[in-house]
């Protein structure tokens, strides 16, 4: 009996180990918050040096971008990762799959601080028309709600003028909740393009890109009729304010077909055991193909942690579509399967 209670405890002592063992080696979940620190570190760990792009892109030109929505959220997981590039289409897309962290990449240091102007803005809104009466300096009309249609939003602002007071209200709001409530050490180049940023939405109101406007943007449906965007419900705004409140987007300097920030990023999610749900491209491949650069790119994304419901967003420009307008078309693709064969 004795022999017997030894080797039990023995084989329990083993167990143990074992199970110390696989505790110190499994990957650690990720973060429910981010804490302030965290947050402006691995932004600034990922990111590589300010590249250039012909163009700002402070608002997408890619109107028909919701009709791959229905089939996005058949494709994947909700509570992966979500990763994309350029400005606001980006949250329509991140209302859809529900993901547990959103990494933000752009070539430009630009969109970095259009994100950061997004997060704060996020944070101190209460519901879509506050960030509406924001994000333009729009003083906010009487009589919207919860239940108001992403039209009758749009609508109710249109004819309201902007308040150069709101807007410097605003602005030292921004440059506040970042600097003192978050205490990033955001250096006076991004305090400056931040602050560019937003007197652009200020100055040009929902025309910042002429065709098509913010309104347009907002309003516009998927292929059944269906309102998707960001703004289309208050359901749609929280999944955003409560990412961005808890520092789970995370905006990041970086090429795509660049040696570093892709691969940066897969490293992270792998060792805390993440999935990368959706990867929006835009249109950027054109440019990977025409600098050379669409291999290097394929092999960064083989490095991600991937499955079967890791999905593309690409955006190909096929011309004036009938009755005018942009002719961007968004389709989906499978990740793991289109990077396979690219080796890392």
């Amino acid at each position: 009996m004795a022999l017997a209670f030894g080797f039990a405890c023995l084989l329990g002592s083993f167990g143990l180990v074992a199970v110390a063992q696989r505790a110190a080696t499994a990957p650690q979940e990720l973060p429910g918050r981010q804490s302030d620190r965290d947050f402006w570190r691995l932004s600034t760990e990922w990111s590589e040096p300010n590249g250039f792009f012909r163009s700002d892109n402070l608002t997408s030109n890619e109107l028909y971008y919701q009709h791959v929505v229905a089939e996005l959220v058949g494709r994947t997981r909700q509570g992966d990762v979500y990763l994309g590039v350029g400005p606001e289409q980006n949250y329509t897309y991140m209302a859809a799959v529900k993901p547990s962290m959103a990494i933000i990449f752009d070539i430009r240091r630009g969109n970095l601080q259009l994100q950061l102007m997004y997060k704060a803005l996020f944070e101190m809104a209460t519901d879509r028309a506050d960030l509406v009466s924001m994000l333009f300096a729009k003083p906010r009309p009487a009589g919207l709600g919860p239940k108001s249609s992403v039209v009758e939003l749009f609508s109710a602002f249109a004819n309201v003028p902007a308040s150069e007071a709101l807007y410097g209200q605003t602005l030292k709001a921004i440059e506040d909740r970042l600097t003192k409530v978050h205490g990033l050490p955001l250096v006076q180049q991004d305090l400056d393009g931040i602050a560019y940023v937003y007197r652009a939405f200020y100055v040009s109101g929902f025309a910042v890109r002429a065709v098509p406007t913010y309104a347009d943007l907002m309003t516009a449906t998927d292929t059944k009729g269906g309102f998707l965007s960001y703004l289309a419900s208050e359901e749609n705004f929280m999944v955003l304010k409560n990412l961005e409140s808890k520092n789970l987007v995370i905006p990041v300097v970086g090429d795509f077909g660049g040696p570093k920030a892709i691969r940066v990023v897969g490293a992270y999610l792998k060792s805390h055991g993440a999935n990368v749900s959706t990867f929006y491209l835009s249109n950027v491949e054109q440019y990977l193909s025409q600098d050379g650069k669409w291999s290097a790119f394929c092999k960064s994304v083989a490095t991600l942690p991937l499955d079967g419901t890791s999905t593309f967003i690409r955006t190909t420009n096929q011309g004036a579509r009938a009755g005018g307008g942009p002719g961007f078309v968004s389709s989906l693709g499978a990740m793991a399967t289109e990077s396979k064969n690219c080796g890392a």
